[in-house]
Order: C-alpha cells, then sequence, then structure tokens
C-alpha cells in the first residue's frame, strides 16, 4: 500500500477514546460489538438495574450467569495483596467443591468490595447464598462465584443487590440480547460490551458442534497478573475441573496475561470458566489427548481475542499495539522483554505522539530482567543480534530500524503515517534462539488523565 492509500485509510477512523455520558456506544468501536452469537447449551443469563453506583440510573450494573446441568470450574485471580472479597470467597467456593458442582455466577459493577472487612465478605457470601436460593435444591456448599467491579474501599449497597437478584434471575435467558445485556452489565469506564462466542469440534466427538461464549471488562487498572479485569466464559463440552484448570492457566498466560495499559493490578482481577457438558460427547481426561490439545488452541485463541478487546477500550487510548518479542532464548524471557516494552510509559508517550522513538523500545529491551529461565551458557539479550521494526498493519514491508544492533535510516514520513494508524505491530528480533511471546498494549494520552482524575465521581 502507498503512503496515500496508508493516509486516506487511517483519515477515514473516527475515534472516541472515553465512553460518552449518555452511555451510547463511539462510532470507532461498535465495530467490536457482535450482532449474533452462538451460545453454549445450558446457560442462561441476564443484566439486571441495580443502581450500585449513585451515579448510575439506568443501565444494568448486576449479571447473572447459570446453568441448568451441574458445572465444572475453573479460575485465575489476581496476585494483588490486598484481594477483593469476592476473590476471596470465589476461591474458596472453587476449592470446597474441588471445582465441580458449580450452577452460577453472580457480578455486580458499580463497587469492587474491595478493602472492606469482614463486612466485605459478609456481603459477597450473602451474594451466593440469595443465588444459590434460587435453585431447587439450593446447592451446598454454595455452587455460585461471585465477582465485582468498580471503587475499591466502599461496602456494597448489599440491600439493594439482594433485592433485585430473583428479578435477575426470574429473567434468565439464552438469546443474544441477554448476552449482551449481561456483558454490559459487568462494564464500568468500558465504552463497549465486550462479547465473543464461537463453535468448535474436538477429535474425539467430531459430528458434535460445542460452543464457547465470554464476556470481558476493563478499560483502567490493566496489568498482570491480570488487574481490574473480569473475564468469565462458558462452554458446553464434558471437561473434568482439573482438566479444566489446566487449559485456563495455559490460555490466561498467553492471553489476560499478557495486556497491560496502565501497568496498575487491581484487586479483583478474576477470569473464570465453566463448562456443564450439555453438548454431549466424550469427556476430556488426559491433557495429552488429541482432545485437550485441540481445546487448548481453541480456548487460548479465544481468550487472546477476548483479551485484546479490553485493549482495544483502554481508557484514553488511541493505538492498539502488538509487542511481538520473537528468535529468543526462552518463552519466559521472551514475554519478560515484550511486558517491559508494552509497560513502558516512554515507549506509550511517544506511540500517542505518533514519535518514532526506537530508542525507547531498545532501552526497555536492555533493562528487563531477563534470562533467570535459561541456561547460564545462554544470552538472553546480544546487541549485536537484536532488531526492531515497525509492522504495519497493512501488509506492506516492515520499517526497520534497527538490524543486528545497528541503527537504519528511518524514513519519517513513513514512520509518521505508520503511527497514525489505529493498530500497530512492535517486532523485536532477538537473534538467540526461536522462541516467541506476544503483549498487547496501547498508547498512553491525555485523556487516560482526565479518566482517572475524576474515577469516583
Amino acid at each position: 500500500m502507498t503512503i496515500k492509500r496508508l493516509q486516506w485509510a487511517v483519515a477515514s477512523q473516527i475515534r472516541n477514546y472515553s465512553a460518552p455520558v449518555d452511555g451510547s456506544i463511539p462510532p470507532a468501536k461498535r465495530k467490536y460489538v457482535p450482532n449474533s452469537g452462538t451460545y453454549p447449551q445450558g446457560f442462561q443469563v441476564s443484566g439486571t438495574y441495580v443502581g450500585v453506583k449513585a451515579s448510575n440510573t439506568r443501565f444494568p450494573d448486576l449479571a447473572l450467569i447459570t446453568s441448568a446441568n451441574p458445572c465444572s470450574g475453573a479460575a485465575v485471580f489476581t496476585k494483588n495483596k490486598f484481594q477483593a472479597a469476592p476473590v476471596t470467597v470465589s476461591r474458596e467456593t472453587l476449592q470446597k467443591r474441588n471445582g465441580e458442582g458449580l450452577h452460577a455466577i453472580v457480578i455486580n459493577s458499580g463497587c469492587a468490595n474491595a478493602v472492606t472487612g469482614k463486612g466485605g465478605l459478609e456481603d459477597a457470601i450473602s451474594m451466593g447464598s440469595a443465588v444459590d436460593a434460587c435453585f431447587d435444591p439450593p446447592p451446598s456448599p454454595s455452587g455460585t462465584l461471585v465477582m465485582s467491579t468498580g471503587v475499591i474501599g466502599q461496602r456494597l449497597p448489599i440491600a439493594k443487590i439482594l433485592n433485585r437478584i430473583s428479578t435477575a434471575y426470574s429473567t434468565l435467558s439464552n438469546t443474544h440480547s441477554s448476552w449482551l445485556a449481561t456483558a454490559r452489565a459487568i462494564c464500568t469506564t468500558d465504552t463497549f460490551p465486550k462479547l465473543l462466542s464461537t463453535t468448535f469440534s474436538l477429535p474425539s466427538s467430531p459430528s458434535t458442534t460445542y460452543s464457547l461464549a465470554g464476556m470481558t471488562k476493563g478499560a483502567g487498572m490493566i496489568h498482570p497478573n491480570m488487574a481490574t479485569l473480569l473475564g468469565i466464559m462458558c462452554m458446553d463440552a464434558p471437561i473434568p475441573a482439573p482438566i479444566l484448570q489446566s487449559l485456563l492457566t495455559h490460555a490466561v498466560d498467553r492471553s489476560f496475561n499478557a495486556i497491560s495499559i496502565d501497568g496498575d493490578m487491581s484487586t479483583n482481577d478474576t477470569v473464570a470458566l465453566l463448562a456443564n457438558g450439555a453438548a454431549g460427547g466424550t469427556a476430556i481426561t488426559s491433557l495429552t489427548s488429541p482432545d485437550a490439545q485441540k481445546m487448548q488452541e481453541v480456548l487460548t485463541t479465544f481468550t487472546q481475542s477476548l483479551a485484546q478487546l479490553v485493549v482495544r477500550d483502554g481508557e484514553g487510548a488511541t493505538k492498539f499495539v502488538h509487542v511481538r518479542v520473537c528468535n529468543a532464548a526462552s518463552f519466559p524471557d521472551a514475554k519478560a522483554i515484550a511486558s517491559t516494552i508494552a509497560q513502558s510509559n516512554l515507549v506509550k508517550t511517544a506511540l500517542y505522539g505518533k514519535d518514532a522513538n526506537w530508542g525507547r523500545i531498545l532501552c526497555a529491551v536492555g533493562y528487563t530482567d531477563a534470562g533467570a529461565i535459561v541456561p547460564q551458557d545462554v544470552a538472553s539479550i546480544v546487541p549485536e543480534r537484536t532488531n526492531v521494526s515497525f509492522v504495519p498493519v497493512d501488509g506492506s514491508a516492515e520499517l526497520k530500524l534497527l538490524v543486528n544492533g545497528e541503527p537504519q535510516a528511518v524514513d519519517e514520513e513513513r514512520a509518521k503515517v505508520i503511527l497514525e494508524a489505529e493498530d500497530l505491530e512492535i517486532r523485536v528480533d532477538l537473534g538467540t534462539g526461536d522462541e516467541e511471546a506476544s503483549y498487547w498494549t496501547c498508547d498512553f494520552s491525555h485523556e487516560y488523565v482526565t479518566i482517572n482524575a475524576d474515577y469516583r465521581t
């Protein structure tokens, strides 16, 4: 593509970077909201208005996901030392049930129920108990996972939430509009609901079509190990909890734990996966089986797509950036270097300013704490082998910035046009091995500061 054609493509993009106060979806984000979907058998969902946050007067802020069939469950939680009450309660629920016999997930937005002491724990437990009471007979111990997102350090208006759970249960449905309303109910500063679905088959049951659906939220305080980020996925394949947990952990490490918006790790991160087996077929009982390998591929690709939606909705973001580190000595090295680049505020502000300041990228590579995993006699970073490029998304040739440690004469006009585009790949070739890792991030704008300066109000 010529520079003029690329300029035209860039100019045709319309961007809004923060959520309009009327709740409408910015024009540039509407393409990420699906008009239809294929949803797993046996699951029903709803999004209900409660008014958890005083400023919310009409949008759904209570999400409920249920399964008629008991589910296997798995989850990955934040590593923040100040873990929110729902994180503690949900982890204990999974442990008590050994990941089996789950029936529901309930989520509120508008208040994180984090750093709220004993009362916060009691509120989280009561949310799960209220959902359990909707089932006949109620599961014991609790079969409901609980999540919350929003402002930290404030108690939930728990009476308001509990009063609306019966309404949430009575309006459950498996329609696309219900799934979309549920995805909307978990949003905070998100500018659009993040919902995806797909279908797949497994080698042992080629005639059986399985469905996988997922929703996520997050626009700020996004940094591994996950952030103010919630993710919920449901599928109708038969997978026992231990296998499910392994599949999810692997997938999250390459998706939700490979994104960064602002470097802040929240108290509430949770990504959960339920599998109810409603579509039938042969259960996956071994991680080395062809079924497990195919399921891992499907799940990893799906979680990456979900996680990328979070980056595309980064608070104040104008760019979606794929940092790819290739030909590394090990996967941990590649991921550590990609993570460092993605977190660098100097890199992110340069991208916002459309400045091809590749020295900031190289600087981030150089101060990465890599090399702890590879053997002592294998170098993680060799300056004379290192290459850095901008890769346009239009398929045109990469713009080489550094080749084998030597700076290149950069075409500044082409660099500026590439950096005008919404999507960009930064490629770093280390030349020390054959491993690769990706990280997804965004730029850092004035609007990010504006959004977060008055978040509580």
